[in-house]
This record gives C-alpha cells, structure tokens and sequence, in this order.
C-alpha cells in the first residue's frame, strides 16, 4: 500500500486526496511525501520517499525481496558491516547505562584494550585470533590476568549483546578464547595483637575509622556494605544488623557481638532525630563515605609498618584485610566451612575453601575418636 502523508497533521491518507480529510488543509504541491507499506508472511516493512513513482518502484521491489528472503538477508549484512567502534558507542554502551551500573568500567575497558586493535573491524569480521591480539596487547602493557580477564568478559558480553539484537548471526568470537586465570586470592590476615594495636590508634585519631573497621572484623562487612548501612537496618532486640545490598546481590542478616551492639546502641541513642532511611555514617559533605576512610586507613596501617618489605599484593594489609581477618580466624576456631560461607555472604562454597586450611584437622580427631571409643581396632 501507498499512503499520501499530509505534512501538517502527520497522517495517512489516500493517494488521490488533495484536501485532508482530518484538518482540512489543502497539501502544496512542494510538501508532498509518500509511505510505502509492505508486508509479506507475518513481515512487515515501511518507507518513506518523496514522489509517487519512487514510492511505486520501491513498493514493486521490496514486495519482490520479501517474497525471495533476500530483503532481509541484506539487512542482516547491514547490520553485520557495521564497524565495532560504531556498534559498542552508539547500540551497546547506551543499552549498558541503562541496565549495568559498571557501564563506565566496560567504557573505559573497550577504550583503552578494545578499540586500539579492532576499532575498524565490522563486526562479523571480528575473529579468535583478533580477541588473542587484545590479549597479547595487553600482556604487553604488563595489564595482570584478571585485568585481562575482566577485559574479555566485559567484551564476551559486547558480542552477546550484539546476537541478542540480531547484529551478529555467528558464535561469540569471545567464547574459545581462553581466559587467564587469575590467582588473586588475598591470604594475609592479622594476628589479634597486630588488630588491636589497630584498633587502638584508629580509635584515637578518628571514631568513624574505628567503628568503621570493627563492623569489617567483627562482622565480616565489605567497605561498601558498611557505607550502605541505614538506621533501619539496626535490629538491637535481635542484635542484627540487615545487610539489604550486598556485592552479591543477596542480602544476609548479620549477627552482632557485644562490641558492635554497643557502638549501634550509642549511635542510635545520639541519633534520635535521625530517620530509618538516614545513612549510619555520613562524611562532612553529608554524603555516603567513599575513598577518603580508605586513605585514613591506609595512614595507620604505615604508621604500623604493616607493609614493609611486601611486594605482593595479596600479602598487603587494605581494608579488606580486616573481612579476610574475620573469616580467618572463625576458621582458626574451628568454625565449620558452610557456617563462614553464610557468615560471608559468599554465593558459592568454592569461595569460602581458602580458609579451609586454617580449620583444625578434625578429620584426623574423628578417625582417633573411633579407636578410642573401641569401634576400630587399635
């Protein structure tokens, strides 16, 4: 079918209309345009053009197309030429802002290690080899395996976006990639001296520090649970506290110590005008605590000479140290592994087993339970 549009009401009419049926107005001559509608087996496809014979021919060639498949196939190959800077900034990264709160991570990845390699690639051109080559790049910028890890991930999903909106028809060039496996894994925890000479020298040079690092040994709270903490989330009577937004996703109910139901006994008492959505801790600014405790941190951590002489990583004491510290020594204590893993809020036993090491080996007391109690032979 081929429709007159009117320009001033913006609606279709027949062709050998010269007065709009809807307002009246006679078109111009010069404002003439015409939609061309098409559909064929449940397909249905428009155009727009300027004059009544283009809009015949085109009319003639895509019910043609339609009929043959081959319309579609060269919309297919439209789409599967378009260039990969072009798919990531102007289809991937504004369906990311909506939906991924770490869009400026997969910006900022796809910027720096993506796009020097396979900006001008069209997409179903992108192979195996040319995901190697970002690898390579960065394994040459001495980037670490999870850096180069997150990197690839970040990019599988740029591609599973891409056949997800039908501009990509292939495998996931990402996905026979191997991925480095990273060993990251933080092992340094402190002993209870080194925790409370801490303790001790946050409490005098700043109390939201303290109360700030206890919540994290005692409890096992990430920094960002710890800033997320609403007044709403004290429960006393049960002495909880009601982790809502975890890293996780998952949110857990955490049980509080003397020491800790006291600091939010005290906090709730000087806070009486405080609502139930107020935030437990707000910097100067009156906004959610953010680096800037870190690097108050760190200042104690060189006053103790923690980390002097060590070079790795996960040897180094950060603020994490003090959740790592928290599961360590419920392990120490002999805490069963299932128990540390709801106690975490960790989503799989495969991330609580690090400290598996550290709980006494019980399986060798139950063996010698048996011989003691006469059930094997001694």
């Amino acid at each position: 079918m081929i429709y007159l549009v009117f320009p001033y009401c913006k609606t279709d009419q027949d062709i050998k209309n010269k007065t709009c049926k809807k307002c009246g107005e006679v078109i111009p001559k010069d404002r003439k345009s015409y939609k061309v509608v098409v559909s064929y087996n449940y397909k249905r496809v428009i155009r727009r053009v300027p004059t009544l014979e283009l809009a015949k021919e085109i009319e003639i060639k895509i019910k043609s197309e339609l009929i043959s498949g081959e319309y579609f196939d060269r919309k297919q190959k439209r789409k599967e030429d378009m260039l990969m800077n072009d798919f990531f900034y102007n289809i991937y990264l504004p369906h990311a802002k909506q939906d991924k709160k770490t869009w400026a991570d997969d910006e900022s990845a796809f910027r720096i290690w993506v796009s020097p390699i396979i900006a001008k690639n069209p997409l179903s051109e992108v192979s195996q080899m040319d995901i190697e080559k970002i690898k390579k790049f960065m394994a040459d910028n001495n980037k670490s395996p999870r850096t180069i890890q997150k990197t690839l991930t970040i990019l599988k999903h740029v591609f599973n976006v891409a056949i997800d909106f039908g501009y990509l028809a292939k495998d996931n060039p990402v996905r026979k990639v191997k991925l480095p496996k990273p060993n990251n894994m933080r092992i340094r925890f402190l002993t209870v001296d080194e925790a409370n000479k801490f303790l001790d020298l946050a409490k005098q040079k700043d109390n939201t520090l303290y109360e700030m690092c206890v919540l994290s040994l005692y409890c096992g709270l990430r920094f960002g649970e710890i800033a997320n903490l609403h007044y709403s989330d004290i429960d006393l009577e049960n002495e909880r506290l009601y982790i809502r937004n975890p890293k996780n996703q998952t949110a857990r109910v955490v049980y509080m110590p003397e020491i800790i139901k006291e600091i939010m006994a005290q906090k709730k008492s000087a806070n009486k005008d405080s609502t139930n959505d107020s935030l437990l801790y707000l910097n100067k600014a009156g906004k959610k605590y953010d680096e800037i405790i870190r690097k108050k941190f760190n200042a104690i951590v060189n006053q103790l000479g923690l980390n002097n002489g060590i070079s790795d990583p996960r040897q180094k004491v950060v603020f994490h140290t003090l959740r790592h510290t928290f599961a360590s020594w419920l392990a120490i204590q002999g805490t069963p592994i299932y128990t540390i893993k709801e106690l975490m809020g960790h989503k799989s036993l495969a991330m609580t087993e690090r400290y598996a090491h550290l709980i006494p080996d019980i399986k060798k007391e139950a063996i010698n339970s048996l011989t003691k109690n006469r059930l094997l032979p001694s």
